[in-house]
């Protein structure tokens, strides 16, 4: 008799925007019409110059290169130590386009071999996926900020998040120096997920600056040894591509080779006309300064908003959200802000200790932040 087959479905967490149906629909129904500020969907449109790349080589009939083409790998290279200050890449051996971020970080566990007997660490606020990943690779989850909570254990792999989703915390140098240390120490593999890393909102661009996004390839971290460390980047956010589905890995050169290697049998791979929509926006960054700037000006918006109407705003030094609390249950918040057409999430999606705060998006458009702001302003006196 054939074994009993499990559905892997059955296997993993509830999907978390799943239990919003209630709430969407209440803030449906407002006169008004709904503000949607529970995801990190871009809404503004893409640079001309990336589509008109992406057109100009729409008629590319071949497959692509699982691993990009030299040109994606070289623009990579290149952005990540313009933007990011990451040196020492080989565009050759270290950089892998993903397809979509989500997708990289959901399988990477099961990639890599880590499964049944291993751990993975992930934040104890947390983008869900992280927890998925793991479930998905039959590994043990452990929720854990602090490195001195794990004791002697040596854990297979180790999800960071700066900035964070959902809170926007950033992580200082001196912790992620802390994170390289254990790496080399244990062997432990560490991902960094750096998909808002172009996102903060700290205009002081000192190295002093604790509040100024680092990757954790960046020399004065690691010391430009990569070993165990990888990055993960997407274009997502910074050049509204999440349509395109365009990311990458970067670091450790031995573990973006295997991952390579996988990916390659899986028939992973980007598409030709999406390579090359990559180069143009990795090449170009003045787009990305002119939507960081829309984003900084929504914040500003919507943040004098919620605390004008008692809320506390707490971290948010990055990223695209607003983490926010009433002091209350999050899902009484959530409930509250739908009464009055506008849809957050719930702080308990990311994590036990997000129980008391809502994840409040940027991603609007202008008239929408501002139908928000002036709706959450007559929160004051209920």
């Amino acid at each position: 008799m054939a074994p009993t087959r499990i559905p892997v479905a059955q296997q993993l967490p509830d999907f978390p925007w799943d239990s919003l149906a209630e709430a969407k629909a209440t803030a449906q129904a407002y006169p008004d019409g709904i503000v949607d500020l529970s995801v990190g969907t871009p809404v503004d449109p893409v640079a001309p110059h990336i589509q008109l790349a992406l057109s100009e080589h729409a008629a590319q009939p071949g497959y692509p290169q699982t691993k990009g083409t030299p040109e994606l790998r070289a623009a990579i290279v290149g952005a990540m130590e313009r933007r990011y200050r990451v040196t020492g890449l080989d565009p050759e051996r270290a950089v892998l386009p993903v397809v979509g971020t989500k997708e990289a970080i959901a399988w990477l566990p099961t990639l890599l071999g880590i499964g049944e007997g291993h751990t993975v660490v992930i934040p104890e606020l947390a983008y869900p996926t992280y927890e998925v990943s793991a479930k998905l690779a039959g590994a043990t989850v452990v929720r854990s900020d602090s490195l001195l909570k794990l004791g002697p254990s040596t854990p297979s792999l180790i999800y960071i998040n700066s900035p964070a989703n959902p809170h926007g915390k950033v992580l200082g140098v001196a912790h992620l120096q802390k994170m390289v240390e254990f790496a080399r120490q244990r062997g432990t593999i560490i991902v960094s997920d750096e998909c808002y890393l172009g996102l903060g909102w700290n205009d002081n661009n000192s190295r002093e600056d604790s509040t100024r996004p680092v990757s954790i390839l960046d020399p004065e971290v690691c010391g430009g040894d990569h070993t165990n460390l990888i990055a993960v980047h997407s274009l997502s956010k910074t050049s509204n591509l999440a349509s395109y589905r365009a990311g990458w890995l970067a670091g450790d050169t031995q573990l973006i080779q295997e991952l390579l290697e996988v990916r390659r049998h899986a028939g992973l791979m980007n598409p030709g006309p999406i390579q090359s929509a990559m180069i143009a926006a990795l090449e170009e960054d003045g787009h990305e300064m002119l939507q960081k700037d829309l984003y900084r000006q929504r914040r500003t918006v919507l943040r004098a908003a919620l605390e004008q109407a008692g809320f506390s705003i707490d971290y948010s030094d990055g990223g695209l959200y607003l983490w926010a609390t009433e002091g209350r249950n999050c899902r009484e918040t959530v409930d509250r802000l739908a009464a009055i057409g506008v849809l957050c999430a719930p702080g308990d999606f990311y994590g036990p200790t997000g129980v008391e705060h809502v994840r409040i998006g940027l991603t609007a458009t202008d008239e929408k932040i501002d139908a928000a702001a002036q709706r959450i302003a007559t929160l004051l006196s209920k």
